[in-house]
C-alpha cells in the first residue's frame, strides 16, 4: 500500500472518530463519534457539511490539476445510482446560475444531459466544471452528496478536509 493511501485512510479514520490531537478531550460527546466515513456522511446534515467545506474546498486551495484526476477517480468509484444522484445535483445548481443542462452537454462535451445516462466521465466533466467555474456550487454538492469524499486519495484533499472537520468537531463540543 502507498504511503498517500496509508495518509488518506488515516485522515479519514481520524475524520470519522474525531481522533484529532486538538481534540483529545476525554468528555468527548458520543453524538460527535463517527464510526467510519459513511456514518459520518449519514449522521451529519447537509447543513453541518456545508459549513465544514466552506471555504476549505475551493481552486485557490487545492489546484484544478490535483482535484481533476482525484474527482475522476472518486466518481469512477461510486455507485451508479449514487452518480446519477451527484450529476441530478450538478445540474440542478448549475441551471440556478443559468446553465440549462443541454448547454452544458454540448459545451462540456457530455455524451448526454440526462443524469441516469451519464457515464463516469460524463460526471467527472461536470464536477470538474463546477469546481474550476463554480466552486460555490461544487461544495453544495458535495454537502449534498458526500460520498464522492471519502474516495478522494489525495493527501492535499484529504487533509484539508481532516482540518475542516477538525474545525467542525471542535466548534460542536
Amino acid at each position: 500500500m502507498s504511503t498517500s493511501e496509508e495518509y488518506r485512510r488515516q485522515v479519514m479514520q481520524d475524520l470519522a472518530q474525531g481522533d484529532v490531537e486538538s481534540l483529545n478531550d476525554p468528555s468527548t460527546d458520543a453524538a460527535t463519534q463517527y464510526d467510519n466515513f459513511d456514518d459520518f456522511a449519514q449522521r451529519t446534515t447537509t447543513d453541518q457539511r456545508r459549513q465544514l467545506f466552506g471555504q476549505s474546498i475551493h481552486p485557490d486551495r487545492i489546484p484544478s490539476s490535483q482535484m481533476e484526476p482525484e474527482l475522476q477517480k472518486a466518481i469512477a468509484q461510486i455507485k451508479p445510482n449514487e452518480r446519477d444522484d451527484v450529476a441530478r445535483a450538478f445540474f440542478k445548481h448549475l441551471k440556478g446560475r443559468g446553465l440549462d443542462d443541454r448547454h452544458l452537454e454540448q459545451q462540456l462535451g457530455l455524451s448526454t444531459h440526462n443524469p441516469n445516462r451519464m457515464s463516469a466521465d460524463d460526471v467527472s466533466k461536470l464536477a470538474s466544471f463546477a469546481y474550476h467555474n463554480h466552486p460555490d456550487v461544487f461544495r453544495e454538492v458535495l454537502a449534498e452528496q458526500p460520498g464522492i469524499i471519502k474516495f478522494l486519495s489525495n493527501p492535499v484533499v484529504a487533509a484539508i478536509v481532516g482540518i475542516a472537520a477538525a474545525k467542525w468537531l471542535g466548534s460542536h463540543r
